[in-house]
C-alpha cells in the first residue's frame, strides 16, 4: 500500500451527485470542504497528475449508490487537497454494510473507528497512483 497524502472520516450518510434536492447536495460539499480544509496538512493542494482517490462507504440496509457519491466528495476536495479531480487517475470505492461485520484486523485506524462507531460515514484517501500492473 503507498503512503497517503491525506486522509478523513465523514460521519455522516452521503449525498448523490444526482440528489433532487440541491441544497442538501451543495451542504454536503460544503460540510465535506470544510472538513478537507481543517484536516489537510499538505498546504497548497497537490497539482500533480497521478492522483489515486478511494472511498469506503460504511452503510445502512438503504444504501446511497455508490458511484453516485464518488463524484461530490472529489468536487469539496478541490482547491484543498488537489487543484483539479482531472489529477486523479485512479478511482477505488468500496461498500460495506455495517451490519455484515467487518474485520477491522488490517483497516487503516480511521476507517477502523467508523466501523466501531457502528454509524453510517464515509471514508475518503488520496494517495499517489500506483503503476497499473499493480492493480491487475
Amino acid at each position: 500500500m503507498s503512503a497517503y497524502l491525506f486522509e478523513m472520516l465523514i460521519p455522516h450518510r452521503p449525498i448523490s451527485h444526482q440528489a433532487k434536492n440541491r441544497e442538501n447536495l451543495q451542504a454536503w460539499k460544503d460540510l465535506i470542504y470544510g472538513r478537507a480544509r481543517r484536516e489537510w496538512q499538505g498546504g497548497a493542494p497537490y497539482q500533480k497528475q497521478g492522483l489515486r482517490f478511494t472511498l469506503v462507504y460504511l452503510c445502512d440496509d438503504s444504501p446511497a449508490d455508490i458511484d453516485n457519491i464518488i463524484k461530490p466528495i472529489q468536487d469539496a476536495l478541490v482547491g484543498v487537497v488537489f487543484a483539479d479531480d482531472a489529477l486523479v487517475s485512479d478511482v477505488d470505492s468500496h461498500r460495506r454494510f455495517i451490519s455484515d461485520g467487518i474485520d477491522i484486523g488490517h483497516l487503516p485506524s480511521l476507517l477502523v473507528q467508523g466501523v466501531l462507531q457502528g454509524e453510517e460515514c464515509v471514508y475518503i484517501r488520496v494517495s499517489i497512483a500506483e503503476n497499473l500492473e499493480v492493480y491487475l
